[in-house]
């Protein structure tokens, strides 16, 4: 993509996808002291209805989930998980580049730039179930927990549709990181929770608000009792200066090979598939590797 392009494409991008957001110190500190918090009115109405038909298209047409839920497995039923749809989309990489959604999680991590680990969808159903208990950095192969992910519902999402949920200040908490989400985790780690009296966080999300969670925060979702499909797209976010770990179970290991391809031990993962977000023009650029 020229550069002329770029600024072409960028100026067609809703106004607040880019531009700075007034993040406070009642937030940053809510943040480190509870492993999330939740933002409202990071982005308008107007701008989620201009991106959501794209990014449902894009879960339809790539989901390859199609047993019924009765015959899935509690992993299955939680949600239809898509990954890097912005490789697939430009108009999908204009909302996942968003310098708006990045400037926030690095001022939240409190480094200089962040960059691309990987987006998802994840849409339940009606009737979709639990989203179990879990801490997203298990599957991560990285060095340090300067990790962050951005939950960003398509629509109101009252608490019949399963909002996301936080165990607070379960960041600090070290009992299950070595559990996969599961019947497992969402049985051990809520025992856990409650034996140790961590605050359960659930509340609906109106539409604009985004919740921001560490890697090690556990959080978990409850079924979609709705009529309507609960469409939520993410963007995990890592420290730029982050390097690779040795991958300690398979997950990690298919991560680094999917999500990090070429990148070795000790690297940085300025993969193709990784670029710095908080401060790079919009465009998908080169998009080879990975699964």
């Amino acid at each position: 993509m020229t550069s002329t392009e770029s600024v072409e494409t960028e100026s067609a991008v809703p106004y607040d996808l880019h531009q700075p957001y007034a993040l406070d110190a009642v937030s940053r500190q809510h943040f480190d002291d509870h492993g999330f918090v939740k933002l409202s009115g990071v982005l308008s109405p107007e701008t989620l209805a201009a991106y959501e038909p794209e990014i449902t298209g894009k879960v339809i047409e790539l989901n390859t989930q199609h047993l019924p839920l009765a015959e899935r497995d509690t992993y299955g039923k939680a949600f239809l998980q898509v990954i890097n749809l912005w490789r697939h989309s430009e108009r999908v990489a204009e909302f996942v580049f968003s310098r708006r959604l990045a400037r926030i999680a690095a001022e939240l991590l409190g480094v200089d730039d962040v960059r691309l680990y990987h987006d998802q969808a994840l849409y339940k159903e009606p009737g979709g179930g639990i989203t179990p208990w879990h801490a997203d950095q298990y599957y991560w192969p990285l060095a340090t927990d300067r990790t962050v992910t951005a939950w960003v519902p398509l629509q109101d999402t009252p608490d019949e549709m399963g909002p996301l949920a936080f165990a607070a200040g379960s960041h600090r908490f070290a009992f299950g990181r070595d559990l996969p989400i599961s019947d497992d985790s969402e049985r051990e780690v809520q025992r856990a929770l409650a034996e140790q009296d961590f605050e359960l966080v659930e509340t609906p999300f109106r539409l604009g608000d985004v919740s921001f969670h560490q890697g090690w925060t556990f959080h978990r979702a409850a079924s979609n009792r709705s009529a309507s499909a609960r469409k939520v797209m993410t963007v995990i976010y890592m420290d730029a200066r982050n390097t690779i770990a040795e991958p300690t179970n398979d997950a990690q290991r298919n991560d680094l090979k999917c999500w990090m391809p070429g990148v070795g031990v000790g690297e940085v993962p300025a993969s193709p598939l990784n670029p710095i977000l908080s401060s790079s023009p919009v465009g998908r650029g080169d998009t080879r590797g990975g699964c």
